[in-house]
């Protein structure tokens, strides 16, 4: 019998064995069967002449086409081989239809986004756009079906989920766009909101303190500088005493490390009378920080075609698969990067709705609100409609805000466009910086450098005039005296712009960088704190010669300025010799003195010391965050960075201004050392301050959007690696666990050769490709990699489709 059950069992095992690798075979040769095609020949329907894509040992795509439109169809045929399922996430989160691919669990973020009618704008957007290019979207459609129609099986994500890949439309580029606008500008009136809280909530004099822009971390542009306000000598706010914040959990208590100021980028230039050789070509340095994912926000490209006149145009760079353009990157003759400009493009108007809630009153008198419902699909086949009301400023806010309406250039027909497309032909810097004005897109501070060594900023985007009391808080625009009158013309001198600064040196870091009447244009947004961009200034100020690799060395600068007066605070005053010995702190002083100058991934100090800031913050501004959770809002909403307010208030220690239950300030002082530490070694397995490095904080959580889905042994096969990190916020290399450089680029304009660019992750979204990963140990060393493609090593010819008599 047991001879019978062992034969059996054997039997049994063979053939779950054999079953298992016989799935294994099914599932690898489906995998393979949706690998994109790098060599051969085959043809591109649509081309003019043919078109060589070629491939170097990274995976770097270069493109030798014959015109501008044939180039965007190859490059779109290659997106759609590579990153299609990036492309398509990209265009249904703009459009609000997630749920089409991964059913309910979506329904909720497609309702927020229906509320914006982007797939309605971007088609309006589409036909207003000047001919060649709308002809260039279509050629670009056109390659992604194609090649997305050549692979032998669907992209991989598709099996997963067990839906079909959707046809690429023209429209769907400017969708692409439209999400960017989600990305960069995400608060989409809630900053508003929470300011008129904030006013209502403190009153005039603390809501100008506490909204101030800092005096200490400042780097503009324009020299401009702001002053310090003093703390008010009226009490305390009364709406802040009476709070008790014991019973809140952290996320309810505060988000008092302004996590919302992660979303933005660093570029600087030095004009070429700086360069090394003293009179070359401008260097451009440009790091977009954005949330970091497999596959990365780019995709590396080098296009070259001829254009009407026969002449040769060659741009390299970054795209973003599911639009033609090379966004940021060098042709030659200028080069040129973005940060996030981080200024006011949005306001939120008070209405006056009837009493039955169905029409508003306007300039014209009551106006019905207009309906729209919108249909959207699950992936179940079903479908559910959510109603959006309009009025002629803008779409209805979603409630508990029903009682006003959104005005957002995202919405206006002036904010998409393609004309950034135009800067891959511009000849100089000044040619550059005229182009960019009224392009359509999320408007950017944008840095350029020429060949003949100048360099200029200015924001390219569509700026709105605005006659309105505040930029900051809702108004009231029935009676027409408050709102929007138009657009700031392109020659407007107006126009926020600097060419050729005295010192040949030109930075942008998300903050500040212009006052005045050109910061009464843009008004505030929600800048950064500052600390970054002087750091990038004074790494720049500190030398009078430079190279690619003395730019990238500021890119990759992670040492701890904006730290160092709270670790003087804590030396000094704080961790007092009988403190000290009263709680065990001796080793956790030594940490803070010899490793917390830096954010290295060693550093134990540094963890420590970061810590116990953003523990004190939360003390400090708890009762603010738990007023503004009551109306359903965050702190990190408004405009505003707790440490300018935070730290007055820790200098000037008045009593009046303490949370309540805290006997005095080294009391807070000393309990949020306490805190911290706890907090931090219940996070380690031994209970150790020498186990809390920074770095095991500040791993790498670099995921693929479908991993989760997968067996946790599984999922490694997509995700990245989750490798302790350099760099934090408040300091050019930033850096943190799901957000930071996505891209780090040095490129001089004629001089690519000897430029820097490299990604996170790699070329590819196919987790059988060899450029799946390819960029990413280069990137995570830190290793300054080619600007242009090096060698090929792959081929794919792509022929124009015979002619027929």
């Amino acid at each position: 019998m047991a001879r019978r059950i062992w034969k059996w069992s054997r039997r049994l095992g063979l053939t779950l064995l054999l079953l298992a690798l016989l799935l294994f075979a099914v599932v690898t040769l489906g995998l393979r069967a949706s690998l994109p095609q790098y060599e051969g020949q085959r043809v591109l329907p649509g081309l003019s002449a043919g078109v060589k894509l070629s491939r170097d040992e990274h995976g770097y795509l270069s493109v030798e086409a014959a015109s501008r439109a044939d180039a965007a169809r190859a490059l779109g045929f290659a997106h759609a081989q590579e990153r299609f399922f990036q492309m398509d996430l990209l265009r249904r989160n703009a459009a609000g239809e997630l749920s089409a691919l991964v059913g309910a669990k979506a329904l909720a973020l497609d309702k927020s986004r229906r509320l914006h009618r982007f797939r309605s704008r971007a088609e309006a957007a589409l036909a207003a756009l000047p001919a060649a290019h709308r002809e260039l979207l279509q050629a670009y459609a056109e390659g992604v079906n194609a090649g997305l129609a050549a692979l032998a099986s669907r992209p991989p994500e598709y099996w997963l989920l067990r839906q079909s890949p959707k046809p690429w439309q023209p429209g769907d580029s400017l969708l692409v766009v439209l999400s960017m606008y989600l990305d960069l500008q995400a608060s989409q009136g809630r900053d508003d909101l929470a300011m008129q809280a904030l006013h209502e909530l403190v009153g005039p004099d603390w809501y100008a303190f506490l909204s101030q822009h800092s005096a200490d971390w400042q780097a503009t542009l324009d020299g401009s500088q702001a002053q310090p306000l003093p703390v008010p000598d009226a009490p305390w706010p009364e709406a802040l005493r009476r709070v008790k914040t014991a019973g809140l959990s952290p996320v309810d208590a505060s988000d008092a490390d302004e996590s919302h100021r992660d979303r933005g980028s660093n570029n600087f230039a030095i004009a070429g009378s700086l360069s090394s050789d003293g009179g070359g070509p401008a260097i451009v340095a440009d790091d977009m920080h954005l949330g970091l994912r497999v596959p990365g926000t780019w995709f590396k490209a080098s296009l070259s075609w001829r254009d009407g006149a026969g002449q040769l145009r060659q741009v390299a760079g970054v795209t973003l698969p599911g639009t033609p353009a090379v966004v940021a990157g060098s042709n030659g003759r200028i080069a040129w990067g973005f940060t996030n400009s981080t200024a006011d493009w949005a306001d939120v108007v008070k209405l006056r709705l009837s009493a039955d809630g169905q029409r508003y009153l306007g300039p014209k008198g009551e106006q019905p609100l207009k309906r729209h419902i919108e249909r959207i699909e699950l992936a179940d086949g079903s479908s559910v409609e959510h109603e959006v009301r309009e009025t002629e400023w803008g779409p209805v806010l979603d409630a508990p805000f029903a009682q006003y309406a959104l005005r957002w250039v995202a919405h206006a027909p002036e904010g998409l466009n393609m004309r950034t497309l135009d800067l891959e032909s511009a000849d100089s810097a000044e040619q550059a910086l005229r182009l960019a004005r009224g392009a359509g897109m999320p408007a950017q501070n944008l840095v350029v450098g020429d060949a003949q060594g100048r360099i200029g900023w200015t924001l390219i985007g569509a700026i709105p005039k605005r006659r309105l009391d505040s930029l900051d808080l809702p108004q009231d625009w029935s009676d027409g005296s408050q709102g929007w009158v138009g657009w700031l013309s392109p020659d407007d001198p107006a126009w926020p712009t600097v060419l050729q600064p005295a010192d040949g040196r030109l930075w942008t870091a998300n903050a500040r960088v212009v006052g005045g009447a050109a910061l009464a244009l843009i008004g505030d947004g929600g800048y950064d704190l500052g600390a970054r961009g002087q750091q990038i200034r004074d790494g720049l100020l500190a030398r009078q010669r430079f190279d690619e690799a003395a730019l990238h060395e500021i890119q990759l600068d992670h040492r701890a300025l904006f730290l160092q007066r709270w670790r003087r605070l804590l030396l000094d005053e704080v961790l007092t010799p009988d403190f000290v010995r009263q709680h065990g702190l001796a080793e956790y002083r030594e940490a803070i003195e010899r490793s917390a100058d830096a954010a290295a991934p060693e550093a134990v100090g540094y963890r420590l010391l970061r810590a116990w800031r953003e523990r004190v913050l939360e003390r400090l501004f708890a009762p603010l965050a738990a007023q503004l959770a009551t109306r359903q809002l965050k702190l990190q909403d408004l405009k505003l960075a707790t440490e300018t307010p935070g730290w007055a208030l820790l200098k000037a220690r008045r009593a009046d201004a303490l949370p309540a239950g805290t006997a005095s300030w080294p009391a807070l002082l000393q309990q949020a050392v306490l805190d911290s530490r706890e907090a931090l070694l219940k996070t380690t397995p031994d209970g150790r301050i020498a186990s809390l490095s920074w770095g095991e904080q500040n791993r790498a959580s670099i995921r693929h959007p479908l991993s989760s889905a997968l067996p946790p042994w599984l999922a490694p096969w997509l995700d990245m690696p989750d490798t302790p990190l350099a760099g934090d916020r408040h300091m050019p290399r930033v850096q943190l666990r799901v957000h930071g450089q996505s891209q780090r680029m040095v490129v001089a304009p004629g001089r690519e050769a000897q430029g820097i660019l490299a990604v996170p992750g790699g070329q590819s979204g196919h987790p059988l490709s060899p450029y799946y990963r390819a960029d990413h140990e280069a990137w995570l060393r830190a290793e300054p990699m080619p600007f242009l493609p090096g060698p090929a090593v792959q081929t794919l010819r792509l022929d124009a489709a015979p002619t027929t008599r």
